[in-house]
């Protein structure tokens, strides 16, 4: 089992050397492998057979037939070779998602201009497979799924790349790794009961902007008014001109403070506030980000769940050598 092990980890040192990671790939002839399949071994076998039989009975169509599928076995060689030769994959995107969860990897895959397509060409990884045709000269989106560990950087594994077209006899192969990764934010857990921090502003107050909500008065016409919100009745009816006002309320600002809680190691805590981010995202509120050493201001909006989950996601992280951070 050790020497297993040992053999494994030299061909995989081995692999890493010839076919280096990045983020666009092209099938060359030295990133190719290629090898008979089960059929094709039993295909050989029989011609051996064949072969025998036209020496003992000396039978010119024997020889004919036995050689004429040898020559379909050679030719079958180079097609299956030459439908992933050229092929181009580029990582376009990499779904940021939770931890433990699958994240979806955008793929590009290019036909390279060949008179001919990529036929039936295979992508395996652990939890997924997917079969595409890439017709001449055109291009097709895929996406993987891959589950994903803990919070950070999620670097795929190698891609397998494999085609037995066309005739099912020879599997050619490659791998690719693709030089992207995922960002994996903590996995949201619902937080203890404790006081969320609230700012002074966080009350409910009357707004004469031009919201449409409950009549809070009125007062003296202004320039600049929208007409929307000019009294036309009681004009009509000989009054002055008022514009009317409307009560809002406000939204209320929090705080979400690393501080905020007395016990929990650290991924707990990045976890309860990855549950409270969700939480004040879904309400519309603004909120703001305490963490030691870093703060973020309060805002609302899809821009303020990415920023406060990403500085959640890279909490007390190095930040990686390599890799496209897609």
């Amino acid at each position: 089992m050790k020497l297993t092990g040992a053999f494994y980890s030299i061909y995989r040192n081995w692999l890493s050397r010839r076919l280096p990671a990045a983020r666009s790939i092209t099938l060359e002839q030295r990133r190719l492998f290629i090898f008979p399949t089960a059929a094709g071994f039993f295909f050989l076998a029989t011609l051996l057979i064949m072969l025998l039989t036209a020496i003992n009975y000396q039978n010119n169509m024997a020889y004919g037939l036995t050689f004429w599928l040898a020559m379909l076995f050679i030719v079958a060689v180079h097609f299956t070779h030459g439908n992933l030769l050229g092929l181009t994959m580029t990582a376009v995107a990499a779904e940021a998602v939770f931890a433990y969860q699958q994240s979806g990897f955008t793929l590009r895959l290019s036909g390279g201009g060949k008179r001919a397509g990529h036929y039936s060409v295979r992508l395996l990884w652990p939890d997924a497979e997917q079969v595409v045709d890439v017709g001449a000269g055109q291009g097709r989106t895929v996406t993987l799924h891959q589950a994903v560990g803990q919070r950070g950087y999620f670097l795929p594994p190698r891609l397998r790349i494999e085609s037995v077209y066309p005739l099912g006899l020879l599997r050619c192969w490659s791998f690719a790794y693709f030089d992207c990764q995922a960002l994996v934010y903590p996995q949201p857990l619902p937080a203890p009961d404790v006081l969320i921090s609230v700012n002074e502003k966080g009350t409910l107050g009357t707004s004469d902007s031009s919201g449409l909500d409950d009549l809070a008065g009125f007062r003296a016409y202004q320039v600049g008014d929208s007409a929307r919100h000019i009294d036309w009745r009681a004009w009509a009816r000989g009054q002055a001109l008022q514009t009317r006002l409307f009560s809002a309320p406000s939204r209320e600002e929090h705080w979400l403070d690393w501080n905020d809680f007395d016990g929990g190691n650290t991924e707990q805590r990045l976890s309860w506030l990855c549950w409270r981010i969700i939480q004040l995202d879904a309400s519309g509120d603004d909120y703001g980000l305490r963490l030691p050493n870093v703060e973020i201001p309060l805002a609302a909006g899809d821009r303020q769940r990415e920023v406060t989950l990403r500085a959640l996601a890279l909490y007390d992280m190095q930040p990686p050598g390599t890799g496209y951070h897609l």
